[in-house]
């Protein structure tokens, strides 16, 4: 078990997954289709040594596919492994895209489910950005849940919300809310049919709403986005899959949409009473599903190689190449291409991973603002919705490498 750093005590998710059963419905029809060994297990930890970081250390992904309800889970998961403390910089609120994503997203769910002067809950509310939108956007109090917040962090702490440093689970299932969200969360859960059973008595009846965001796993295994397969998502849900899960919990799937470029999955529910097994036709997409992982595998390997030739001719051009996102989809990204050697550094726009280093590589992470020093001639950026703004960013410094994209989210 690691400790946190700077008086912070780290938490850990609980141990959950046992044997080779789904975790979401027990089922043993469960067959691995992706499998990738000594990743870093955590990928947002900031790392101020460069020894720390190349000793951090290493676990394997063995994604298994449920043949039964379409769940994708890493088979060789261990949660103690894991780090989420104050060291964990996960927060994407220094990008002008994602905060004016962020901030639609909230007014429109305010909106939609008249949330005014109403109590909402955050499960994994990370630095307190959306819960505060949501409490400013409808007279809303709050209650968030994050073993990582820090109030030093908080942009704008407010008297409208609190919130508790520790993981949501069982312990506060008797909180009532009008609204429950959690955003990009259950993907860190290695037990997702127990935190969503937990969040499902949270919410009130009848007029309760249960709120997931989670990463889109459909658009992951179709374009081979071998980049967000990591080691802290440990659970991946395509819109079937996770209303499966939400069914079987007696709650009622009322909405589901893919936003953000394709990458995130949002399903809204509101219970019913009765566990169901029967879902929307239109979500039943298993077999779907399990033809795409059948060339996965395949795929994704090809993908990999094509960035490591294209890696490959530039270094051997002599030209200067770093990556634009110092993130998760980074850090796997140098694993999986393995062309840590290759590549000079790691650029990020918030300030608290700059100075620190990725995980295992070693990379220096550094600010936009000292490129013109670097004079990088190819940047690849991890995530091309973020491409304007990065365009932008160094046109802005009268610089214009080459920039080169990950796999776009429609496959093209």
């Amino acid at each position: 078990m690691r400790n946190a750093s700077s008086g912070d005590s780290a938490r850990h998710l609980p141990a959950a997954r046992a044997g080779g059963a789904c975790p979401c419905c027990g089922d043993a029809d469960v067959r691995t289709v992706y499998e990738i060994g000594g990743v870093p297990t955590n990928s947002c930890i900031s790392l101020t040594s460069r020894d720390e970081a190349l000793a951090y250390p290493t676990g394997d992904i063995r994604l298994g596919f449920c043949c039964s309800c379409g769940f994708l889970f890493n088979q060789a998961f261990d949660p103690s492994l894991t780090e989420y403390s104050g060291r964990y910089e996960e927060t994407q609120a220094f990008s002008p895209t994602f905060n004016a994503f962020h901030e639609r997203l909230a007014h429109d769910l305010v909106e939609r489910h008249e949330l005014t002067d109403k109590d909402v809950l955050e499960i994994g509310c990370g630095k307190g950005e959306f819960l505060r939108l949501l409490c400013e956007a409808g007279g809303n109090r709050g209650l968030g849940f994050d073993p990582g917040y820090s109030k030093s962090r908080d942009a704008a702490p407010d008297a409208s919300y609190t919130v508790i440093r520790d993981f949501f689970s069982e312990r506060y299932a008797d909180r009532e809310a009008d609204f429950v969200c959690s955003k990009m969360t259950l993907e860190h859960i290695p037990s997702p049919y127990q935190l969503l059973a937990a969040a499902a008595r949270v919410t009130r009846r009848p007029s309760g709403v249960l709120f997931v965001q989670v990463p889109e796993a459909t658009r992951i295994v179709r374009d081979c986005a071998f980049e967000d397969i990591y080691y802290e998502h440990c659970s991946y849900f395509t819109a079937g899959s996770l209303a499966r899960l939400l069914e079987r919990l007696g709650l009622a799937v009322i909405s589901d949409a893919v936003v953000y470029d394709g990458q995130y999955l949002i399903v809204e529910a509101v219970n019913c009473g009765e566990p169901s097994m029967h879902g929307s036709s239109r979500l039943d997409d298993v077999a779907e599903l399990s033809r795409v992982l059948s060339t996965f595998a395949r795929r994704s390997a090809a993908e990999i190689r094509r960035w490591r030739d294209l890696i490959g001719r530039w270094s051997a051009a002599r030209k200067r190449i770093v990556i634009w996102g110092a993130g998760s989809k980074g850090v796997a990204f140098l694993h999986a291409t393995g062309s840590a050697d290759a590549i000079a550094h790691a650029v990020d726009i918030n300030p608290h991973r700059q100075g620190c280093h990725m995980p295992v590589t070693g990379h220096e992470i550094v600010g936009p603002q000292q490129l013109p020093a670097l004079q990088p001639d190819v940047v690849i950026v991890m995530n091309r919705i973020y491409l304007p703004e990065i365009r932008r960013t160094l046109s802005a410094m009268d610089l214009r490498p080459e920039l080169a994209a990950l796999q776009p989210a429609d496959g093209t």
